[in-house]
C-alpha cells in the first residue's frame, strides 16, 4: 500500500476550467501537499498533481518568487516559505475582532430582537463575519459569510466613510454603483454626501437601499490604534425597524461599538 498522501480533492467544474484558474487551482494544491508532507520534490510534486515534472517546476517557481515556498539547496526538496506567515498574519487580528465582539452582538441582539451582524471589507465589498440574531429575527436571512454591495448597505457606508479619499474612490471605481432597488443611491456625489453624513452622525442608515423592505444602521469598530476596522449593524424589515425605531436604538448601537472597540484596547 502506498504510503503517499490522498490527493486533494479536485471538482469537476475546477478541473474543466481555464488555464488561469486551473493554475491557481494547482497552486494551491502544491501549498497543501508541502504542509502535508513537510517537504517535498519537484517529482514527487508532479506525481501528486498529476502534471509533467516541467509544469510542477513552474508551479513551484512562481510560488518560491513570492516567498510562498523555498527549497532546501542540499537535498532539494521545497519547504512551505515564509511567505505564508506574511498571508496569515491578518487572521488573528480578524478572529480577535470576532471573538471581542462576540458578547456585544449577543447582547445587541437581545435588547433589539434583531439581526445584528459584523462586517469587515473584503476587496471591494463588504463580508459578515459575525452574526446574532434576536427572538424576532429568527426566521430572518442569514448573512453570515456573505459579500455585499458597499454602497448600497449601511456596514458599507461606515467603512467606506472612514477610508482616506483616494482608498474610497478606488474602492468605488472598482465595485461601481449598481442600483439594487429605486432607493439606491448610485450617483457619486450624492453617496460622498451621505459619507459625509455617516462621519458627522457616527452612524449609517439604509433605507431600503439593497432590499426592499429591509432597513439597517451600522456604526464603526476600533482597534487599538483608532484605525476603523469593522462595523456593527443593525437590519430588519422596515415595517418593524423603521426610521423612528432606528432614531431610538442609534445610541445604544453606537454604545454598541465604543464597547467593542474597548475591548480591542482603544482608548476613547
Amino acid at each position: 500500500m502506498s504510503n503517499n498522501p490522498p490527493k486533494a480533492p479536485r471538482s469537476a467544474k475546477t478541473a474543466d476550467s481555464g488555464g488561469g484558474v486551473q493554475s491557481v487551482d494547482r497552486a494551491v494544491s502544491v501549498l497543501e501537499i508541502l504542509a502535508r508532507r513537510g517537504g517535498a520534490g519537484v517529482s514527487e510534486v508532479a506525481a501528486d498533481i498529476g502534471v509533467h515534472k516541467s509544469t510542477a517546476f513552474r508551479l513551484l517557481g512562481a510560488l518560491e518568487a513570492r516567498g510562498l515556498v523555498e527549497q532546501n539547496q542540499e537535498r532539494g526538496k521545497y519547504h512551505l516559505g515564509f511567505g505564508i506567515l506574511r498571508l496569515a498574519s491578518a487572521i488573528p487580528g480578524r478572529l480577535d475582532l470576532v471573538r471581542q465582539a462576540r458578547p456585544v452582538l449577543d447582547e445587541l441582539a437581545a435588547d433589539f430582537d434583531e439581526t445584528v451582524n459584523l462586517a469587515v471589507i473584503r476587496s471591494h465589498y463588504v463580508v459578515n463575519v459575525d452574526q446574532a440574531q434576536g427572538f424576532a429575527a429568527v426566521a430572518a436571512q442569514n448573512w453570515l459569510g456573505q459579500l455585499t454591495p458597499l454602497h448600497a448597505t449601511s456596514s458599507g457606508k461606515v467603512l467606506l466613510a472612514h477610508l482616506e479619499r483616494h482608498e474610497r474612490d478606488a474602492l468605488l471605481d472598482a465595485a461601481g454603483t449598481e442600483r439594487f432597488t429605486e432607493h439606491t443611491i448610485t450617483d457619486r456625489t450624492e453617496l460622498a454626501s451621505a459619507l459625509d453624513r455617516a462621519l458627522t452622525d457616527g452612524l449609517a442608515t439604509t433605507v431600503e437601499e439593497y432590499e426592499a423592505g429591509l432597513n439597517a444602521m451600522a456604526v464603526p469598530v476600533c482597534d487599538h490604534t483608532g484605525t476603523v476596522v469593522g462595523a456593527i449593524s443593525v437590519s430588519g424589515p422596515a415595517y418593524r425597524l423603521d426610521e423612528a425605531r432606528m432614531k431610538d436604538l442609534a445610541q445604544r448601537l453606537i454604545d454598541g461599538g465604543r464597547q467593542i472597540s474597548d475591548r480591542m484596547g482603544h482608548l476613547t
